[in-house]
């Protein structure tokens, strides 16, 4: 069976490396320093001549400064103290990149459900909150249908009509407050001011 060509220039490059460091002999071929008469079996590496050239790698980056700069030189790992979570680099992905509308039904509903008067609130028709309340409930009841695993759909369906009429007081009670907060104080007319 022929030899990988990686695996045949990394041997290349590393008994060149041992040449240089004058750890072997230079033979008669430089690309082969062992005798003629050698076989694959005596090129093999031992795991210490390979631990030996890394450390000895480490060692001059690390005279080079090549970790001085690194992301993260000098905090603590992340999450260091932990149990062990099999989907770690999951969650991770979806924190860095703020990924929404990821993961199981049962969970993405709970925090619809906690979200869902603020998203109510945004809206500026009965027509649409209706909508955006049936359409809540039809999600839920679908997930509750779905076995797919994970945790079980606890989340509540909503009374249509019961946060509409909610909708209606909020949205009078946001309406009164912002009148009394943009209503100027009255002021007096001058020819008050000079009779009293």
């Amino acid at each position: 069976m022929s030899e990988d060509p990686r695996e045949k220039a990394e041997r290349y490059r590393f008994e060149k490396w041992q040449r240089e460091q004058g750890l072997v002999p230079s033979g008669d071929d430089p690309g082969h320093p062992e005798p003629s008469g050698s076989s694959e079996a005596g090129r093999a590496y031992s795991a210490a001549d390979r631990a030996a050239v890394v450390e000895v790698s480490i060692q001059q980056a690390i005279r080079r400064g090549e970790f001085d700069d690194l992301p993260g030189a000098g905090k603590p790992i992340p999450g260091l103290g932990q149990s062990h979570d099999p989907d770690w680099w999951i969650r991770r992905k979806i924190e860095s990149e703020k990924l929404t509308g990821l993961g199981p039904p049962a969970l993405m509903l709970r925090v619809e459900d906690r979200e869902l008067e603020a998203r109510l609130d945004e809206l500026h028709h009965e027509h649409g909150v209706r909508e955006a309340v049936e359409d809540f409930n039809r999600r839920v009841i679908e997930a509750r249908r779905q076995l797919l695993g994970g945790p079980p759909v606890v989340t509540p369906t909503r009374d249509v009509d019961a946060e509409v009429r909610a909708w209606r007081e909020r949205r009078a009670a946001r309406v009164a407050s912002d009148e009394t907060d943009a209503a100027p104080p009255r002021r007096r007319t001058w020819w008050r001011r000079r009779g009293a």
